[in-house]
């Protein structure tokens, strides 16, 4: 495993996230989160939403059950539409904690953003209860960087604590269309040129596009609804063969390749996978040992015209 660092986070955290979303029960927990944890994996990514609590739950149960709080960097998220206020904040956030059996997370993030509202009003709302020590860091999931820049702004002026991370999608196939409404992707050139230029930590969801490059996608199969509505593309099916040379150039599966493009970028990045199994849980981590080059990154980037 490899591990880096996000501003008020105590702990060195595992350049890659499990999602919370694929365990189901006690059982699933221990074997998937089990796994992770004893390959040196320690972020886990979850949220109020997340079947409709049970995540939370069942994620909570199994921290307190093998003791392992002090080893696991948990990332909750809340204020989801149509939620999304800073009242909700709060609310939500102390359920989550029940939930969790917890008293903090080290990671908050605003699920979405409600541009109407002010944005110093969501940065005053979140530094309550990181001044009561139930939040470490905080950031935004589908987040403008504009808005980050505007937020961040703010709370410099009042002596806040600002955003530390952004959790958009990003992966080496473009998102074509929103997975949920309210999305954001970090892909876009805009994006970027600002990660790179703030170095401000990407925790990536979707980070493999949902299976976009393994056996499942393929311009004939056109069952996934999902799959084909959000990351088919003559672009993508392009970065996807680029990818399966590549892996068999190296030895290795294109789902490596197309990770380790998120994890090789030039700036901070983590990027979750939702595993339903070890076994996935096994060829996700091995991208972790695939070294992926500039030029590497910009011929999967179709950034050579070809």
């Amino acid at each position: 495993m490899q591990y880096d660092s996000i501003d008020h986070v105590e702990k060195d955290i595992s350049r890659i996230f499990m999602g919370t979303m694929a365990a189901d029960s006690p059982e699933a927990a221990d074997r998937i989160y089990g796994h992770f944890l004893e390959n040196g994996g320690n972020g886990f990514d979850t949220a109020y939403i997340y079947r409709g609590g049970q995540s939370e739950e069942l994620l909570g149960e199994w921290v307190e059950r093998h003791d392992v709080r002090e080893q696991v960097v948990l990332l909750g998220k809340g204020a989801h539409p149509p939620h999304c206020n800073p009242d909700a904040i709060g609310r939500q956030l102390l359920e989550s904690l029940e939930r969790l059996r917890t008293d903090h997370v080290d990671i908050y993030m605003m699920h979405r953003d409600d541009q109407a509202v002010p944005v110093g009003e969501f940065v005053e709302a979140v530094n309550v209860h990181i001044g009561a020590g139930r939040v470490g860091a905080w950031g935004g999931s589908n987040w403008d960087f504009r808005r980050v820049d505007a937020a961040n702004a703010y709370a410099e002026e009042h002596g806040l604590q600002g955003l530390g991370a952004l959790s958009n999608n990003f992966s080496l196939a473009r998102m074509v269309r929103p997975v949920w409404d309210g999305c954001v992707a970090s892909s876009e050139p805009a994006y970027h040129r600002w990660h790179v230029r703030t170095q401000m930590p990407l925790i990536a969801w979707s980070s493999q596009a949902r299976g976009f490059f393994t056996d499942r996608a393929h311009p004939d199969k056109r069952s996934d609804e999902s799959l084909v509505r959000s990351w088919y593309s003559e672009d993508n099916f392009r970065r996807q063969a680029r990818a399966r040379e590549m892996a068999d150039r190296r030895g290795v599966e294109p789902i490596n390749i197309a990770l380790a493009y998120v994890l090789c970028q030039p700036f901070p990045t983590f990027p979750i996978i939702g595993p339903e199994n070890p076994d996935e849980t096994s060829s996700s981590l091995a991208a972790l040992e695939v070294e992926l080059g500039p030029e590497d990154l910009a011929y999967l980037d179709l950034e050579d015209g070809g």
